[in-house]
């Protein structure tokens, strides 16, 4: 891609008028993307208005339909909902109501809608969108408008951001509002699961989704629930039974607790409902198990947004005003979503028909095509869950006679546990026999290792930390020893779960090839590490929930700097040498500024802010945020900072100081790390195993790999999951400073200057291609995809 870049400066939303609306049910972000939405709009010198009350509003106008200014949408980015409201609305469905709609439109000198919101109402946008010309023609022959106003408002643009708890829109990989949904579920499953211990007992929880079970796939997949429910994968025939011996089984095996998650639309094969009641009465009538049914509601749609929807929200936000300023009268409505880690338009209609086209396989009972239309994510979510759930009896296993070794590297992350679990279940159903490593290298030069079982393992998705322990030290020192260890234990592979240590380790390891043949195994990395700074993946497990962690911090300063007023606070996050943990923060929290090593800043600029901030304490908005890497300058410190800002700030405000410290390595993980880390090491699994078939000699009967291509880090690079050798990812890599030397996230860092009200370039030329909503061949949905 060496195309020119492209900027947004050239698109001016001068003399054009924005609406904003929410519509139909809320979801956590909402305020995220009208902020965002108003902002940039703000930004380009386009007016921008909010619809209030979703399209009744639209339908009402009147003080429903108001200009707004910056200041507006302060305050608003940690809260739950919508705060411009939204409503059903039958008038919008007829014709009089969109025609007085169109009417109220055209008073302001409205063209240009962005609707958040789900199906429903994307389609009742796009019909309106189609009559529109139709509209004004009638309103000018009731005499409401004159033939000017046809002329000059001649066409309507529409873009679209879903809105939806329960991703349930195809065409993007997440919608606004799911990964919150799952922070409440999860926070539910984990205080439920303590409870449950303590009595053994059996818990059915119902989770939100009539028509579709992601919720309640992807929480069992994070919970490790025994059984689930799901419209798009009914149960087989007999079903009952199947369940209550996987159940009895389980409690065989010293389980304490079992959960049993079903979505509120499940089905049997027969499109006969499955409810909670009736899984409660046949555990209690078959196996007498103490049983109790916790139905979630509407828990799931409140409280605070997670940093994942925040960020999501936000970067839409801006992609659908840069979408309405580039639309012309033949662009299509489209929708703003993400696909991978990328932000892409969509045609509106050709999502909806395929959303509809699921509804209808469901209907027909053509249930295996349903679950291929939701799309690659949710089928991989699915298979994996099969995988991981259900232990086959050890007859029916295959048994391969190679022992792999899986360890923990560096320091601790969130969700290390989920990844070490779904490696150690895999293997076992792969038919190899698993090790667990304690402590690292260390810990294996030691000899720190034993067999770990497929119960060993239960429970861990939801434990922070690192179970097996984790340590630095890199395997250099210790060579002899950890080969030593891999002979007399017969270790045919290596998985290694952890950030930059276990990156150089792999190096080491297999730099020592040559000296040693017990290094010639198959070796694969999942990248786990709170600052991201590993090359060759642009996440990690363990990078969100340290975001989580930084984002509630700072949304509780933000309360405590608002009481105060006039208060600016610095704040100091981890990472190393890698920005990430404080750009996305800065973003996820809406702070002023965040400074990180990799954009090199001097004293004016420092002076810039200090200004910046100086001119906001004249707004309504009294209070500042400022983040700060922890190696971004090694003499602007955070003290440093802090005194700066300080003396400069005499009379106008004061300031605060918090290291946020060790706190962003601990706490539960979140349900994008627990889910990341099981899907990304059960891949990783199963790439063990080809390669022992692929590297396994029969004549000397023994594993012998030792090209480049054995030894490789699995990662997530924008759309897909990808095998990389350790050895091509050298030259991608500032060994000093312990990053990738190019980081995706750097081209959302402007973004975050926009919406604190800077003026920066921004460069656009990954977006504004519209795409075609694909449905992939059942082959291409094994390659590649989360």
């Amino acid at each position: 891609m060496d195309h020119q870049p492209k900027f947004f400066e050239n698109l001016s939303g001068t003399g054009k008028a924005i609406g904003v609306l929410t519509s139909g049910g809320d979801a956590q972000g909402m305020n995220a993307a009208v902020r965002a939405v108003v902002r940039m709009g703000i930004y380009v010198k386009a007016k921008v208005y909010f619809v209030y009350e979703g399209y009744q509003g639209m339908v009402d106008g009147g003080d429903n339909i108001v200009e707004v200014s910056w200041e507006s949408v302060s305050s608003i980015l940690q809260v739950g909902g919508t705060v411009i409201g939204s409503a059903r609305c039958k008038s919008f469905r007829t014709r009089e109501g969109r025609l007085q709609a169109a009417y109220n439109l055209v008073q302001r000198g409205i063209t240009n809608l962005c609707v958040i919101g789900g199906d429903g109402s994307l389609t009742g946008a796009n019909l309106f969108r189609e009559e529109w010309s139709g509209l004004l023609e009638e309103l000018a022959q009731k005499g409401k408008i004159d033939e000017e106003a046809v002329k000059k408002y001649a066409y309507l643009n529409i873009v679209g951001m879903v809105g939806s708890i329960d991703n349930d829109f195809c065409g993007t990989d997440m919608t606004i509002g799911t990964d919150s949904a799952l922070h409440r579920i999860i926070e539910v499953v984990d205080a439920i699961m303590t409870t449950a211990q303590s009595h053994q007992r059996t818990f059915v929880l119902e989770v939100m989704g009539r028509h579709c079970g992601y919720l309640a796939l992807v929480s069992a997949l994070a919970c490790g629930a025994d059984w689930v429910f799901i419209p798009e994968y009914p149960p087989e025939e007999g079903w009952e039974d199947s369940m209550c011996v996987k159940l009895s089984e389980n409690r065989a095996r010293k389980k304490r607790l079992n959960i049993i998650i079903v979505a509120e639309g499940a089905i049997d094969c027969h499109n006969k409902p499955i409810t909670s009641e009736k899984v409660k009465d046949l555990v209690v009538q078959r196996l007498g198990f103490d049983t109790r049914v916790t139905i979630l509601g509407h828990v799931q749609r409140g409280g605070t947004p997670s940093a994942f929807d925040r960020i999501l929200a936000s970067r839409m936000g801006v992609e659908a005003v840069l979408a309405l300023l580039e639309a012309t009268p033949a662009t299509p409505a489209c929708v703003v979503s993400l696909s991978g880690n990328q932000a892409v338009r969509l045609p509106l209609m050709e999502c909806v028909q395929m959303t509809q086209e699921v509804q209808k396989a469901m209907d027909e009972g053509r249930f295996v095509e349903a679950v291929r239309l939701r799309g690659r994510s949710f089928e991989n979510n699915l298979n994996t869950y099969k995988l991981l759930s259900h232990k086959k009896p050890d007859a029916e296993l295959p048994k391969t006679n190679f022992n792999v070794a899986v360890l923990n590297v560096g320091a601790p992350a969130a969700g290390m546990n989920a990844a070490v679990r779904a490696a150690v279940r895999v293997g076992i159903t792969e038919g190899h026999k698993m090790f667990a490593v304690i402590d690292g290298f260390e810990g294996f030069a030691r000899g720190k290792i034993k067999e770990i079982s497929w119960g060993d393992v239960g429970g861990w998705t939801g434990q922070g930390g690192s179970i097996l322990g984790t340590k630095r030290t890199l395997p250099a020192k210790y060579l002899e020893k950890i080969a030593d260890q891999m002979r007399t234990n017969n270790i045919n592979a290596l998985m290694v779960i952890g950030g930059f240590e276990a990156y150089l380790g792999l190096l080491e390891l297999s730099a020592a090839r040559e000296k040693y043949d017990e290094f010639c195994v198959p070796m694969v990395m999942v990248p786990a590490t709170v600052s991201n700074n590993v090359p060759g993946s642009d996440f990690s497990i363990g990078a969100d929930t340290a975001l989580n962690t930084i984002t509630d911090t700072c949304d509780r300063i933000k309360q405590s700097a608002s009481g105060t007023k006039r208060r600016v606070f610095i704040i100091e996050t981890m990472g190393g040498y890698c920005g990430y943990l404080a750009n996305m923060g800065a973003l996820a929290a809406g702070a002023d500024a965040a400074y990180i090593f990799e954009e090199q800043f001097d004293i004016r600029e420092l002076q810039a802010n200090v200004e910046h901030l100086t001119e906001k304490m004249k707004t309504s908005i009294q209070r500042g945020l400022v983040l700060r890497n922890e190696n971004c300058n090694e003499n602007y410190t955070t003290d440093f900072i802090y005194q700066l800002y300080s003396e400069e700030g005499k009379g106008v405000f004061d300031c605060r100081k918090n290291v946020l410290g060790h706190m962003q390595q601990g706490g539960a993980p979140s349900p994008f790390d627990r889910n990341f880390g099981t899907k990304i090491a059960a891949k990783a699994m199963q790439w063990i195993s080809k390669k022992l078939k692929e590297t396994y000699r029969k004549e000397e009967g023994k594993v012998f790999a030792n090209t480049d291509d054995s030894v490789c880090l699995l990662g997530m690079r924008r759309r897909n999951l990808v095998f990389q050798p350790v050895a091509e990812l050298k030259n991608e890599t500032d060994f000093v400073h312990r990053i990738p030397k190019e980081q995706w996230w750097l081209k959302l860092r402007p973004l975050m200057k926009i919406l604190a009200k800077y003026k920066t370039s921004y460069d656009v030329s990954d977006s504004g291609q519209l795409e075609h909503v694909a449905v992939r061949s059942p082959k291409e949905a094994e390659t590649g995809a989360i």
